[in-house]
């Protein structure tokens, strides 16, 4: 059986006070061994903090982006091998705001994701489909190009990746895709990742659309759910530890 992967994505939220206070409630009430895999993804200029608080600890930690170059005049940028310099265990790549709002491609993704293996550091590839995609009967053939294109770059390190299936309709807004839609497109993802590599298995592919405390354990049940990447919730250390509890 897989072992689950629940990592927190704080997107633009948090304060040197506020980050403390949530670590050291996630902290204290994480087991010394939990039976699942738990990280949180911060903002850049708090990975020093969060590397400083959890070193040692049952949580991980990551960041948000990472750049598709390995260094140089790339004002703004942050490289991987600086992300390791902190400690850094994973990086999520191509979530829906930075592919909506900064135009990033799948193929940029998949540079990015590449540039991840290469420092040593899990990208978390996000894929999925947009509320009018979906009505359109898209959505199998956007999550399933979204991935080709990390799967053709990063070739047989495909095995080294997490994937993120986060529909962008259920993002922020409250809705969820039920247990059934989401294990629909997980099932896809699987099948994908199947043809792509032996070591399929190894690859755990999370659910990011809103999960959270009340829906967790109904979609981490389903066979191909392995994990959340979870947002809102991951700011509340009750409801974050609550759906780690539902992962165990």
């Amino acid at each position: 059986m897989t072992r689950k992967l629940i990592a927190g994505n704080w997107k633009m939220n948090g304060s040197l006070a506020d980050n403390e206070a949530l670590l050291r409630a996630v902290l204290a009430g994480l087991p010394a061994a939990p039976a699942a895999d738990v990280a949180v993804c911060v903002p850049a200029p708090y990975l020093a903090q969060v590397q400083a608080l959890c070193q040692g600890t049952a949580l991980a930690w990551g960041a948000q982006d990472v750049s598709a170059h390995e260094r140089g005049a790339y004002t703004g940028e942050v490289s991987a091998a600086m992300l390791r310099d902190f400690g850094c265990r994973y990086v999520i790549v191509g979530h829906s705001e930075r592919r909506q709002y900064h135009g990033e491609s799948d193929e940029a993704v998949a540079a990015k994701a590449q540039r991840a293996l290469a420092a040593g550091i899990t990208p978390i590839v996000c894929v999925g489909e947009t509320e009018a995609q979906r009505d359109a009967g898209q959505t199998e053939a956007v999550v399933k190009r979204q991935l080709a294109a990390v799967i053709h770059t990063v070739g047989h390190c495909v095995s080294e990746i997490v994937v993120a299936y986060e529909p962008v309709w259920a993002i922020g807004t409250g809705r969820t895709a039920t247990p059934e839609q989401a294990q629909a497109v997980h099932a896809v993802l699987r099948a994908q990742l199947r043809a792509a590599t032996p070591s399929e298995r190894r690859v755990r592919i999370l659910y990011g659309g809103s999960m959270n405390a009340a829906n967790a354990a109904a979609l981490l049940a389903q066979p191909d759910i392995d994990g959340g990447l979870i947002g809102g919730a991951s700011l509340k250390a009750e409801d974050f530890l609550r759906i780690v509890a539902a992962a165990a």
